[in-house]
């Protein structure tokens, strides 16, 4: 076998999958203007293929059926990109568990959740409003959604009481709870788009009542 053959195939292979990752971000982008705009019940995978510019098989093939393609579409908000890189590894997430401090710690959780609540905001009212119907699916997938945002605040509040303390009354658990009220999306909503305030007067309120709610002002650092 010649190394001309062998470097051709990997030419070959590298290309194709430069192909399919270009066809699935199409594929993510055109399923999440639809989605937006005709929400999800309104949007078939037809569509989602005829605005890609691919076929439905191709769309199941890339993504799989409507329930998957949302959770993508979420998946992908929430990190901001399509690097397949976890969380607990994004440079954010990295200085918030080295943060000297109690506040600036939730400082960097509060950057976070504002940048996650402005990137999802809109799919994730598709996603709650329309389980809101019934629909058994969409029902499932929002249950899924807070499962791990809870798995995100239980990490979260176990770093801040093992690294900082929490108040005296509160336990992991309770943190943990409060951290994923305080993140919830109906929060943010209400405040944004319903009252009116920017997403800087969110963030800084978020920090400022987590930190006084989990660690106490006089703790914080």
């Amino acid at each position: 076998m010649s190394r001309g053959s062998v470097a051709e195939r990997r030419y070959n292979s590298e290309s194709r999958a430069r192909q399919s990752d270009a066809a699935r971000r199409r594929v993510l982008e055109s399923a999440d203007a639809l989605f937006r705009s005709q929400g999800y019940l309104g949007t078939t995978l037809a569509d989602v293929a005829s605005s890609a510019g691919v076929s439905v098989q191709t769309v199941y093939n890339l993504v799989g059926g409507k329930p998957a393609l949302l959770k993508a579409v979420y998946d992908r908000s929430v990190a901001g990109d399509d690097a397949e890189v976890p969380m607990a590894q994004r440079p954010i997430i990295q200085a918030m568990t080295s943060a000297p401090d109690a506040r600036t710690a939730l400082g960097l959780y509060a950057q976070l959740a504002r940048q996650i609540g402005e990137r999802t905001a809109a799919i994730i009212s598709v996603i709650l409003a329309q389980a809101a119907a019934g629909d058994p699916l969409l029902t499932e997938l929002a249950d899924t959604v807070e499962r791990e945002r809870g798995f995100g605040t239980t990490a979260t509040a176990h770093h801040l009481a093992a690294t900082f303390g929490l108040r005296p009354e509160l336990d992991e658990t309770a943190a943990a709870d409060v951290l994923w009220v305080l993140t919830a999306p109906e929060v943010a909503d209400r405040l944004v788009r319903r009252r009116g305030w920017s997403w800087d007067a969110y963030e800084h309120w978020l920090a400022r009542t987590m930190t006084d709610a989990l660690i106490g002002p006089d703790r914080a650092g």
